[in-house]
């Protein structure tokens, strides 16, 4: 029966977004809200105006496949909710100033985030703690430290899945293997809560990639890369946060290895440059590998399969820890 469900729940959100963007693509050339590619700006690797109307689909993909198969009419599926909602709206400002060929500020955008943030926490989805490997008794940690560690988690996320989205296939490709990761991870945990999402994400990345793979026909732009990010940071607290031990903290982190890794780095060399740490530019990974002499496609392969590696690594030290 639960497999069942879970199916049930991947066919859904898959059908859902598959259904949902032509009519969104051409929605969006009616009323102007497309990407047009800028010669002066070596970010914008799209020759021809691309619509950015996909990250509704995968909004409204996830919560009509979550709510019809789970059911789960929770305050916490209400904080997720808002806060995804809140983060399509900053997500859809952000994208409108993109459209006029202007970067939107970065404070609104933050203030935004770390709102949605805040919400998943005062919900009770939280990073309480760890489980000491030496003695096997619960760390748990101070409240203040709990409310830290889990905004900068959720916002941390939700801002590198942003970052990777530079590439025809790549953030929604990263995330899919990220969100089947750790419907894995959640499985073999018991977690059925975090594995209906996670399975519920993974259905609507590779609705989306259908449409997304290079040359993509459509961008989920700002709305649609935060929501992913955030919603994979919710999953991996909801799920393999829980319970974990010092070592298995590192469970969430490889699933997400790319992006994070990548923002990590790109952050750090920007800061040493005396850069602004947000301010938007081509050292991502995925351009460094175009800089190299790799086409489109052999870096969205190349990066992929580094996310695949990582997202086993993840399952194989969660296999150690059980």
């Amino acid at each position: 029966m639960i497999t069942i469900l879970y199916v049930a729940a991947f066919l859904l959100s898959f059908i859902t977004v598959l259904v949902l963007i032509p009519p969104l693509s051409r929605l969006a050339f009616k009323i102007d809200f497309v990407d047009r590619p800028r010669k002066d700006v070596e970010r914008k690797l799209h020759r021809k105006p691309i619509p950015l109307t996909a990250g509704y689909a995968i909004f409204i993909g996830f919560f009509i496949a979550y709510l019809a198969v789970v059911r789960d009419f929770s305050m916490q599926t209400g904080a997720i909710f808002l806060g995804g909602l809140l983060l399509l709206a900053i997500g859809t400002v952000d994208d409108w100033y993109k459209t006029k060929g202007k970067d939107f500020p970065a404070l609104p955008k933050l203030i935004v985030q770390l709102s949605a943030a805040v919400l998943v926490y005062a919900s009770g989805v939280v990073f309480t703690g760890f489980v000491n490997p030496f003695s096997g008794h619960y760390v748990e940690l101070p409240v203040l430290l709990q409310f830290v560690l889990t905004t900068l988690w959720i916002f941390g996320v939700t801002t590198v899945i942003n970052f990777s989205d530079g590439l025809d296939g790549l953030a929604g490709g990263l995330s899919a293997i990220s969100a089947m990761t750790l419907f894995i991870v959640a499985l073999a945990m018991g977690q059925s809560n975090s594995a209906n999402m996670a399975i519920i994400l993974v259905g609507i990345t590779l609705a989306y990639l259908r449409f997304n793979k290079p040359p993509a026909k459509i961008f989920m732009g700002d709305a649609g890369a935060t929501f992913l990010g955030f919603m994979l940071a919710v999953i991996s607290l909801d799920g393999a946060f829980k319970q974990a031990t010092a070592l298995s903290i590192f469970i969430p982190i490889l699933a997400l290895g790319v992006p994070i890794f990548d923002n990590l780095y790109v952050m750090l060399k920007r800061f040493l440059q005396g850069k602004a740490i947000y301010q938007a530019d081509a050292s991502q990974a995925h351009y460094r590998l175009l800089r190299a002499g790799l086409n489109h496609k052999q870096a969205l392969m190349v990066l992929c399969l580094m996310g695949t590696c990582l997202g086993l690594s993840s399952i194989i030290l969660m296999l150690v820890e059980i």
